[in-house]
């Protein structure tokens, strides 16, 4: 929507192409091409930040976010405003606006019972060291693996097991490929659309504020369509024959708990940033 928006309105002035997929890498190669200029918008899932500033890492640790609502009310934050300043000033990157989207469920190609179902399985996670850590933590063995792999690794049993927002799993069929889906809603996505900050200065302030507020829109949009189609979409995967289900969620959610402190003195995050989040969320 963001393209659409952008060369709608701007007249002519600005002619943006969308690419999608993996043609132009992987998110850590995209994202590396717009520091260093080669491309100019991306917009994806706003942990992969963590593999330049960390505290991006607390987006991506499990049961940390309780609620859309509340992770919105952290992007609000000067804390948060921070972190964003810092890909500005140390990486020419600039996010024009993130918004959260859907839960993370689990896809598994066995019935997943208990938290104790985990150990051991082979879990496909993305090149993000959070994502790492934690399915480590939950007891899984975590297997790196590019989003456009993972339907043939789930099939050819080169992993076991994949996670991923709603939308876009259904989209890539991970449920026909491992049909027990369990919601976990153990990490909340959160999109966004950045920009080379040197590309966004040399427009007019005319043009930069259309960019932004179309990134707005577009980002406000993309939560809307998420939040309302999550249960469309659960329905759907349950009516193409997977086993959707839920299982006690205590004992996984209290493992990630526990390793909070763990993590935080190994630098995943700065410390106290974790029961920070967990204050604004009682407030």
């Amino acid at each position: 929507m963001f393209v659409e928006l952008v060369n709608e309105r701007s007249d002519g002035a600005l002619t943006l192409n969308f690419i999608e997929g993996e043609q132009l890498g992987n998110d850590v190669q995209v994202i590396e091409q717009v520091m260093g200029g080669a491309v100019q918008f991306y917009g994806d899932d706003l942990s992969w930040y963590s593999n330049w500033v960390d505290d991006y890492a607390i987006l991506g640790w499990g049961f940390t976010f309780h609620s859309n609502d509340h992770m919105q009310a952290f992007f609000d934050t000067d804390t948060y405003a921070a972190m964003a300043e810092q890909l500005v000033e140390e990486y020419g990157v600039r996010l024009l606006a993130q918004a959260p989207i859907q839960p993370r469920v689990t896809f598994a190609n066995k019935a997943i019972d208990n938290a104790d179902d985990f150990n051991g399985i082979k879990m496909r996670v993305p090149e993000i060291r959070t994502y790492l850590e934690l399915w480590q933590t939950l007891g899984a063995n975590p297997t790196r693996v590019a989003w456009g792999e993972v339907f043939l690794g789930l099939r050819t049993g080169v992993i076991e097991a994949a996670e991923g927002p709603i939308s876009a799993a259904y989209a890539a069929r991970f449920h026909e490929a491992a049909p027990y889906v369990i919601r976990t809603d153990h990490i909340r996505t959160a999109t966004h659309i950045l920009v080379n900050e040197a590309y966004f200065q040399s427009l007019s302030p005319e043009l930069q504020t259309l960019v932004t507020e179309a990134a707005v829109e577009a980002t406000a949009w993309a939560r809307e369509q998420a939040e309302a189609e999550t249960g469309e979409i659960i329905a759907k995967m349950e009516a193409e024959g997977a086993t959707v289900g839920e299982i006690d969620l205590a004992p996984v959610r209290e493992r990630a708990v526990a390793a909070v402190e763990r993590v935080e003195a190994d630098g995943l995050w700065t410390p106290g940033l974790w029961q920070a989040v967990q204050d604004m969320a009682a407030e």
